[in-house]
């Protein structure tokens, strides 16, 4: 009997493509360096950086805030995540406060003159 080698059995390392350290397919990806995207903000990650996702893919938005949508630009893609940078928002700023301030001629309330 040959203590060195085991064919099979538990314990036995099979090579399966699947496991951890192992060959992966990864589909292509759904963002190319480079190119711009509409994007919206979901969440925060460990380090501050904004978190979208195109198709799924998770993208990380430098100085974004959640619930921002905004246009990006992809910096790098690596095979798990992409990283981006704003390039402008989209939301429509809006034109005039949402409460505009009392005029100067309208008497302050509660004095008489």
């Amino acid at each position: 009997m040959s203590y060195g080698q085991r064919s099979g059995g538990y314990g036995a390392r099979r090579s399966f493509g699947g496991g951890f350290g192992g060959p992966r397919n990864f589909a292509p990806k759904p963002v190319k360096a480079g190119e711009e995207y509409d994007v919206e903000i979901t969440e925060i990650s460990r380090r501050g950086d904004g978190i979208a996702k195109v198709q799924g893919f998770i993208i990380f938005v430098t100085n974004a805030k959640t619930g921002q949508k905004l246009k990006i630009r992809i910096t790098n893609v690596s095979n798990r995540y992409a990283t981006a940078e704003i390039v402008t928002s989209t939301e429509n700023a809006p034109s005039q406060p949402a409460e505009a301030p009392a005029s100067s001629d309208a008497e302050p309330a509660g004095q008489d003159q």
